[in-house]
């Protein structure tokens, strides 16, 4: 890709998600959106194959619907209300479109259908930030009208999100289809404790796109793209891959790794909400999830499979260490002591 395309591309990205973090006005928080949309369909046709134009136009038609029910529902509230303000959606139909079509710029389950085929057909760096930059956005609105969404709506999506996250992830081959559903799985831990602790929501937010950023980085450093070239990477860089086995437990959220830490702090503010059911609904439905992060875990470590795969093992030994990753690699495994602190500030 031409240099300046790329320049333009991420300053355009930085313009939007800018745009929408700080405004106040709906129209300004559409404008954002939609240049956020533009800015990243380049990065996704970028390699020029058919099944990356593929994913370029799902990806345009589903944002393009998403954005087009967001100026739809903010119209109804000023025509009814006379309120452009993005805290005063109060009319029940604006109420209930703003959180379908903030599902469907998350991929929340019944509108996740894009977002694995999206991914597959991206490379692995646009899948990073398809998976954590174009997830703030949305995330914003999300926050700031956590008030005036629809209750019964927005868990009912959160937990089919999890479920249907942890079981189609179970029969994937492909990682970046894995880690897809291991997006829409924690998309749904964020929209369930968005109504009633939406600084949790976000913390969890910060969290998640650490640990998923470490991820990508990893396999890109590696170019691991399917499970029978996960079993043969650590060949390239062993110590690399024995930190990503800790990476998957800790996006699993076992303890003592950072990705416990959102799952507990959620867990125990439902508990107070005395939605006692749903917590433990998502608690049991995470164990999906956990299967397909225990078999990573178990092929990135250094354990052939009983018959060897025709994948050629690629020696590199004196591979330079990537800084980003390894601080990164660092907060996604060691950042639970902090937890009395991160829930001081939530």
């Amino acid at each position: 890709m031409n240099p300046i395309t790329k320049l333009i591309s991420a300053l355009s990205l930085l313009l939007g998600s800018t745009l929408v973090i700080s405004s106040s006005h709906w129209m300004l928080a559409w404008m954002g959106l939609e240049i956020n949309t533009f800015a990243i369909l380049p990065l996704i046709s970028k390699p020029h194959h058919p099944r990356a134009i593929e994913a370029t136009i799902k990806y345009f038609l589903v944002q393009a619907t998403a954005s087009a029910m967001i100026l739809f529902s903010s119209m109804i509230n000023a025509w009814h209300m006379g309120q452009w303000d993005i805290t005063q959606l109060t009319h029940p139909t604006s109420c209930l479109l703003l959180t379908t079509a903030i599902a469907m710029k998350l991929g929340l389950v019944p509108f996740h259908f894009w977002f694995p085929e999206v991914l597959q057909g991206s490379s692995l760096t646009t899948a990073l930030l398809l998976s954590t930059m174009m997830k703030f956005p949305p995330a914003t609105i999300l926050f700031l009208t956590s008030h005036s969404l629809n209750p019964t709506l927005l868990t009912t999506l959160a937990l089919a999100s999890t479920a249907l996250g942890g079981w189609m992830g179970l029969n994937q081959t492909q990682v970046r289809k894995i880690l897809a559903f291991s997006s829409i799985s924690h998309l749904g831990w964020m929209t369930a404790i968005t109504l009633y602790n939406p600084k949790l929501m976000l913390l969890t937010l910060y969290l998640y796109i650490v640990l998923t950023a470490t991820t990508f980085l990893t396999l890109n450093s590696t170019n691991t793209l399917k499970l029978t070239t996960v079993m043969t990477s650590w060949t390239k860089a062993p110590m690399l891959n024995s930190a990503f086995m800790l990476t998957l437990l800790s996006l699993a959220g076992l303890p003592p790794l950072t990705g416990f830490l959102p799952k507990w702090l959620i867990i125990q503010e439902l508990t107070k909400q005395e939605t006692t059911t749903t917590a433990t609904t998502m608690a049991l439905l995470s164990l999906l999830s956990l299967f397909f992060y225990l078999r990573l875990a178990y092929y990135s470590t250094i354990t052939l499979p009983p018959n060897p795969a025709n994948n050629t093992k690629q020696w590199h030994i004196n591979k330079p260490t990537n800084t980003t990753i390894a601080i990164l690699t660092s907060l996604s495994i060691l950042l639970l002591p902090l937890s009395p602190l991160l829930l001081a500030l939530t």
